[in-house]
């Protein structure tokens, strides 16, 4: 019997928040067990600064409202925790914040990363013999942690981005005769899950996309240009989708800043408009891009129904199996069934998650390597099914949950350990 605290981490996804819906409900219907639920303002880093709020203080409608509400209503935060001995005094801080408040439950609700963290939490609390239940909850938009079928926040960019290509490749070919390619970039660092998923768009050959670019083939600038002048010749008009972590046959992100993240990553962004000004360039062939950029991740407008139900339910069988005595778990999808699509839960040890990365598999991409394959179709096709219900008010436009942050109490002097 203890207390739970939940945080998110990471990149928000238009369904996260059902995740932390699903553990916000699933906690509060056994207070005999659990009397209270923190939230952690601003991720891990709320627990590290004893940051946090009241969930047990908002309404039962803001917390329903949860499932139709983008971004991370908790808070989230891209902030790196090292290795046990390097960061000693931060993981030391953690296990105090969770002693002073009685915490015995730790929902982390995350990617690779922040499995990683979770992961060394829960072993620090086994080496101290903390009786602490550590379950994390997949997200990700990247679609990339190992161990699972596939992530929620998945589903609904994929949703929402082929739409957007739908969309936009019949502006393309309206305008062929004056703007006669247009490249789209999707979010992918490592990964060409999304980008691939745009391919679902494209149900005959004359619509978008026409060509799909993805970082696990490697990107040769002048087979790209013999593509785009073949498809020009054939159609009159290009349309492409490329991954923003797309490499050349040297391993080098093709477009990539100087500027790293808190996590030590590249920032990237950009290779669209690169692209753009190499066709022009190389070509003679006037070239627009879209950029999406994170308009893509958090588009709850068009999220998949499919997708935020699976969200929910990862959150509530995190409680469920923290109860029955899980620690140092995630829980994770496990397709049973393509068609009829079914999938059930599962549970992945945080150790085999924790950075680790799932790339594309090859032959879910044509033999080009341009286009997706019937394996892809068969895979993404139900991760997109359904719509999520959104609360229109009086203006027209959504009403989104918004907690009331009822702060807990600070039991612990400011934490000034190194590199706070």
């Amino acid at each position: 019997m203890g207390n739970a605290v939940v945080a998110q981490s990471g990149g928000p996804t238009a369904v996260i928040n059902s995740s932390a819906c699903g553990v916000i409900e699933e906690v509060l219907r056994q207070r005999d067990t659990i009397p209270s639920l923190f939230g952690a303002n601003n991720g891990i880093l709320g627990i590290v600064q004893e940051d946090l709020f009241d969930l047990g203080a908002e309404s039962t409608d803001t917390i329903a409202l949860l499932r139709a509400t983008p971004s991370s209503a908790v808070g989230s935060c891209r902030y790196k925790l090292g290795g046990l001995e390097k960061d000693a005094d931060k993981y030391q801080r953690l296990l105090a914040v969770f002693q002073a408040h009685n915490i015995r439950y730790f929902f982390y609700i995350g990617g690779n990363d922040s499995m990683d963290t979770a992961d060394k939490v829960n072993r620090l609390a086994q080496k101290l013999s903390y009786d602490l239940r550590v379950m994390g909850v997949a997200k990700t938009i990247d679609n990339d942690l190992v161990a699972t079928d596939h992530c929620p926040g998945y589903g609904s960019v994929a949703k929402f981005l082929a739409t957007c290509v739908m969309e936009a490749g019949r502006d393309t070919e309206a305008m062929y005769t004056f703007d006669p390619v247009t490249v789209t970039e999707a979010m992918g660092r490592n990964t060409g899950w999304i980008a691939a998923a745009t391919g679902l768009a494209r149900r005959d050959e004359h619509e978008a996309p026409h060509l799909i670019y993805v970082p696990e083939i490697p990107f040769s600038e002048e087979r790209f240009l013999e593509d785009v002048r073949e498809v020009h010749r054939r159609l009159g008009r290009v349309f492409i989708v490329v991954s923003e972590g797309v490499r050349n046959e040297q391993g080098q992100y093709v477009a990539a800043q100087a500027e790293v993240d808190a996590f030590g990553h590249r920032q990237l962004g950009g290779v669209a408009d690169y692209l753009r000004q190499l066709i022009t360039r190389e070509t003679g062939l006037k070239a627009r891009y879209n950029k999406l950029d994170t308009c893509q991740r958090n588009a709850i407008h068009f999220a998949a129904r499919t997708d935020s139900d699976e969200a929910y339910r990862c959150g509530q069988e995190a409680v469920r199996q923290a109860l029955a005595g899980a620690t140092g778990k995630m829980v994770t999808l496990v397709r049973t069934s393509d068609n009829p699509y079914q999938c059930a839960t599962g549970l992945a040890p945080l150790a085999e998650v924790a950075n680790g990365v799932k790339p594309l598999p090859r032959h879910y991409m044509d033999v080009a390597g341009t286009h997706i394959a019937e394996a892809m179709r068969s895979y993404a096709g139900p991760l997109v099914k359904g719509e999520v219900p959104i609360r229109i008010g009086m203006d027209g436009l959504p009403v989104f949950a918004r907690f009331v942050r009822r702060p807990i109490a600070r039991k612990l002097p400011p934490f000034v350990g190194r590199g706070s």
